[in-house]
């Protein structure tokens, strides 16, 4: 096993690295030699400090295939290496993970250290980046994201977790491309249940993990990580808090922000796995358009936006037409009433709680009849009125304004009301 050679002096003096250690040249900087590809990095300054380690800004010797800089991280933690190792191997194909060219071990005095040279991000992580760029347009945003997911689809296909998907671990390289890193608590799930929720940043963390309600971390939690990072870029700031409610002042169009809202709202509504979100990005969803139907009669019903007439009224009416109204839509819903649309929505002018379900609900092959609240009142004004006795309607009975008009008649000769009562 080689050793981590460390000046013994001042800078400026000469170093001789001690007998029995990998070749170097004589240096006033340490060094790390790798007997797995038998090549020396001089560590040449400090960049990252915490409690993973140090990493180091490095220069292979020789560099042959490698870039002329590499990033050299260095830990004591064996098991937080080996993933990241693995992981890194696992996604050494995909052009946004963070790339591992080698990984070794080292003897530092009595203790061992582990080290991992890797891809260099000349732009430093998504937090530092963005303190100088500020605010993202909505294109790049896009963009980077639906990159960055590319490599997150690739773990959960292999249902695997990334687990800590924060601005520190996301980093900005050449061209100002996006990349994931720093593998270091991933993990292979088992099912479709998740891991156990025993490691995680809180800094980016769902508040039902954070506060114990829910122990298992699964795939919709990375996206949910994935939706707070699409919120950093476009405020450029990686502190303020953001909740679900807050996404209707997001700087982006409508769908933009009907997707985030996705990500950071409901647990269970949440995109399921990256492919997902990646198509919801790349795919304009159709716009919810009217349809019509003949009845409403046994109908599941629900409503939206702002009607012409109080939605007290318009309950009423669903149900006197045979219609089973629901505060919300779900599975069962077959019909939505649109009224007029509320600029305040928590997406925007199309982008209702209630408008993103049925978006939801088309998706997964439960498609929902939309109607307008003119074509809503004309089918329950034309509906007619159950019989006392039967409970049926009854046929040929006025209803609305033709019963109006037939109030005034007098009834036919021998009919019950032309009758007198006689003593």
């Amino acid at each position: 096993m080689a050793t981590l050679d460390r000046p013994a002096a001042p800078p400026g003096a000469a170093y001789t690295p001690p007998s029995g250690t990998a070749p170097a040249a004589q240096s006033t900087v340490p060094t790390a030699y790798s007997c797995e590809t038998g090549r020396t990095y001089r560590l040449d300054r400090l960049i990252g400090k915490g409690g993973f380690g140090e990493v180091y800004l490095a220069t292979p010797i020789p560099a042959d295939s490698y870039p002329a800089q590499v990033c050299v991280k260095i830990s004591e933690r064996m098991s937080a290496w080996l993933r990241e190792a693995y992981f890194a191997e696992l996604l050494g194909r995909e052009p946004r993970a963070l790339r591992v060219f080698d990984r070794f071990a080292v003897v530092d005095g009595t203790h061992m250290r582990y080290c991992l040279a890797m891809e260099y991000a000349e732009h430093g992580d998504l937090g530092t980046w963005l303190e100088r760029k500020g605010p993202q347009s909505e294109r790049f945003v896009r963009r980077e994201i639906a990159a960055i997911l590319q490599a997150l689809d690739a773990l959960h296909r292999g249902q695997a977790l990334h687990r800590d998907l924060t601005p520190f671990n996301v980093f900005v390289c050449k061209d100002e491309q996006l990349k994931l890193g720093d593998f270091g608590i991933a993990m292979h799930q088992l099912s479709r249940r998740g891991v156990t929720a025993d490691a995680f940043n809180p800094f980016n963390v769902p508040n039902e993990i954070a506060w114990g309600r829910v122990r298992r971390w699964q795939q919709r939690d990375d996206i949910y990580q994935i939706g707070l990072i699409a919120v950093m870029l476009l405020r450029g700031d990686i502190t303020s808090p953001i909740r679900s409610r807050d996404v209707r002042g997001l700087p982006c169009s409508d769908q933009l922000k009907e997707v985030i809202h996705r990500c950071l709202g409901v647990r269970g509504k949440r995109y399921e796995a990256a492919g997902d979100l990646i198509a919801a990005l790349r795919q304009r969803p159709r716009e919810l358009r009217l349809g019509r139907i003949r009845s409403l009669a046994g109908k599941h019903l629900s409503f939206t936006g702002f009607l012409s007439r109080p939605r007290s009224e318009a309950i009423a009416a669903a149900r006197k037409a045979g219609a089973i109204v629901q505060s919300k839509p779900g599975q069962s819903t077959d019909v939505l009433v649109r009224g007029r649309p509320n600029a305040l929505q928590i997406a925007g002018t199309v982008g209702g709680l209630k408008l993103i379900e049925i978006r939801r609900l088309a998706a997964r092959g439960h498609p929902v009849t939309v109607i307008g609240d003119g074509q809503f009142w004309k089918l329950v004004e034309s509906t007619p009125l159950p019989s006392r006795e039967t409970g049926r309607p009854v046929k040929g009975k006025p209803t609305g304004r033709d019963a109006r008009r037939s109030a005034g008649r007098p009834a036919k000769k021998g009919g019950a009301s032309s009758r007198r009562l006689t003593h």
